[in-house]
């Protein structure tokens, strides 16, 4: 059947045109989610090493480690990379469908579906009851600099993956298989990624919008997994785009509408990471010594390296919630900065510069009854995967 934009809008998913390189070494096209490896410079001095003069994703987006760093410069060389690779032919366009990614990690081989949401159906206020949803907190500090970054953007790169409830894997059974798109090795321990086109893009929305999460009084399709601060930069982008448009040029206009990759929440190799907190002080002990947080579970602080097992609320949620105000605490006694690491390990290579905390996970099963029951999470409750698992950026979509 055709593509008609018609009959792909749903007032949910929106069918893209996507751009994929026409002739790159996609190794080196493809980068990791840039707000990965926020305190590790090495990561991203060997990400730009390895990318320099060469087509890159690296070029198109902004690793947030530099977020201080001559940002204003930052931004108008990635506008500048984004009019010279839609100029010179860097890209190629996949006729409206979407695509099929098979990534293969250490936690066993994830399958999403490469689609654009409707904006409109986004909210991430915590109380409003969206199609599409936050997950945790959003802070509203983080989202000015994230905005400057997109609104002169003629491209987006994706990271944002959202999850959704399909106990019968209804959505993948209803794919049908095209040509493969790309199939490769990713950088920097990320695995290996498949990108397939799926030929019946219609009939695989059809299916979303079967689910029986649809059906009930609280209807959600999407709750966003990873990139949360992204797409609400998009939905402030787009808000302030439309305010400037006439009613029918608002309806196709293309920054209305964000890609992502939607993963079944039942996957079996998507497996949700406690995301870490570390304190960069000159008063680690001190931090140990203040714990007053209790509990049936545990959390464990580490100092150079030494671990230290503390009592942790069963409730991973409200425990997250109080150890945030605790750090907050602190920091305004003590000084200092608090970061979140994803990884164990990543996190205990910091700690002789202060302490650290090791959370546990939230359990993924629970996952969606705790959004439609207590709105928000705290932010940064959860990852889903390690950092070299997350999402890698490949596809693109114009925005203007």
């Amino acid at each position: 059947m055709p593509y008609s934009k018609d009959k792909a809008d749903t007032g949910i998913i929106h069918i893209p045109e996507i751009l994929l390189p026409a002739d790159a070494d996609m190794g080196v096209w493809a980068v990791n989610a840039c707000d990965q490896f926020t305190g590790d410079a090495t990561y991203w001095r060997e990400v730009e090493r390895t990318t320099s003069g060469k087509p890159s994703t690296y070029h198109l987006i902004f690793p947030e480690i530099y977020l201080g760093d001559e940002p204003e410069r930052r931004i108008a060389s990635i506008n500048g990379a984004m009019r010279e690779y839609l100029s010179s032919g860097v890209f190629k366009e996949v006729d409206g469908g979407f695509v099929l990614v098979e990534r293969e990690t250490e936690s066993g081989t994830r399958t999403g579906i490469v689609l654009a949401v409707d904006l409109e159906s986004y909210s991430f206020v915590p109380d409003d009851r969206a199609l599409i949803r936050s997950t945790e907190a959003t802070i509203l500090d983080r989202l000015p600099p994230r905005v400057k970054i997109r609104e002169n953007a003629l491209l987006e790169l994706p990271h944002v993956m959202l999850l959704y409830d399909d106990a019968e894997n209804s959505v993948l059974n209803s794919v049908r298989r095209g040509e493969v798109l790309y199939d490769f090795e990713l950088s920097m321990g990320g695995g290996h990624v498949r990108g397939t086109y799926i030929t019946n893009a219609e009939e695989v929305c059809a299916a979303f919008l079967s689910l029986p999460c649809l059906k009930g009084e609280d209807k959600m399709l999407f709750a966003v997994g990873d990139g949360n601060h992204s797409l609400a930069a998009a939905k402030l982008c787009w808000e302030r785009a439309k305010a400037g448009l006439d009613e029918e040029s608002a309806k196709v206009h293309p920054a209305r509408f964000a890609l992502c990759e939607a993963v079944n929440i039942y996957d079996p190799a998507l497996f949700f990471r406690p995301i870490h907190r570390f304190i960069k002080t000159k008063s680690p002990e001190e931090f140990a010594n203040g714990w007053r947080l209790s509990g049936q579970s545990f959390a464990t602080v580490v100092i150079n390296g030494f671990k230290r097992q503390m009592p942790f609320p069963a409730d991973v949620p409200e425990g997250i919630r109080m150890l945030d105000e605790y750090i907050a605490g602190f920091l305004t006694k003590y000084g200092g900065e608090v970061d979140y690491i994803h990884g164990d390990a990543d996190l205990i290579a910091l700690t002789a510069e202060g302490a650290g905390v090791l959370l546990p996970a939230i359990a993924k099963e629970d996952f969606f009854s705790l959004i439609l029951s207590g709105g928000n999470l705290p932010k940064k409750t959860f990852s889903m995967g390690e950092g070299n698992e997350k999402r890698y950026y490949i596809e693109a979509k114009r925005i203007k």
